[in-house]
């Protein structure tokens, strides 16, 4: 089920998952896994000010998602930037999809207009994912990112979250 995230009992399943990714694709940037009290500082940070959820299964949490800041200028404060990521062992399930769709639509309730996915082009299995969200690709840059000796290109996709005309 989707739940809110608890930090102090979720940090544990979240590095977990977290750090198979790090380890093992390009999905993130990152090097190194981070140490729980990392994540557990990452999760309470993010949680303060954006939707944080998880997918709990009888007390484990096997997927997560959220949103925060797009960019830090004030003017970009009406977009979020998403992340989601589900324990390799139970993809295919739908949970992503369903983390995803309770996160966009809290953030819609929230106000939010936008949200960018921003996402390593080589990732198939995640560009055809968002497209089926609804997202548009909308962007793309080549070779701005190094992992694992290898120049990768990343791709931005964006879901419209409201249709607000808003006037200067």
């Amino acid at each position: 089920m989707v739940r809110y995230v608890d930090p102090e009992k979720d940090v544990e399943d979240i590095a977990r998952i977290y750090g198979w990714y790090v380890r093992n694709t390009t999905v993130t940037f990152e090097f190194e896994p981070l140490t729980t009290e990392e994540m557990l500082e990452r999760i309470r940070s993010i949680a303060s000010a954006y939707p944080y959820y998880v997918w709990d299964e009888c007390g484990r949490v096997t997927g997560y998602c959220y949103a925060h800041a797009w960019k830090s200028f004030p003017a970009y404060a009406v977009t979020v930037e998403s992340t989601v990521y589900v324990s390799p062992e139970v993809k295919g399930r739908g949970i992503g999809r369903m983390l995803m769709e309770r996160l966009t639509e809290e953030c819609a309730a929230r106000g939010f207009v936008s949200m960018i996915a921003c996402v390593t082009s080589e990732n198939e299995e995640s560009c055809r994912f968002h497209e089926s969200l609804g997202f548009e690709k909308v962007s793309s840059f080549r070779k701005v990112g190094n992992k694992f000796n290898r120049l990768l290109d990343v791709v931005d996709y964006q879901l419209p979250l409201v249709n607000v005309n808003y006037e200067l």
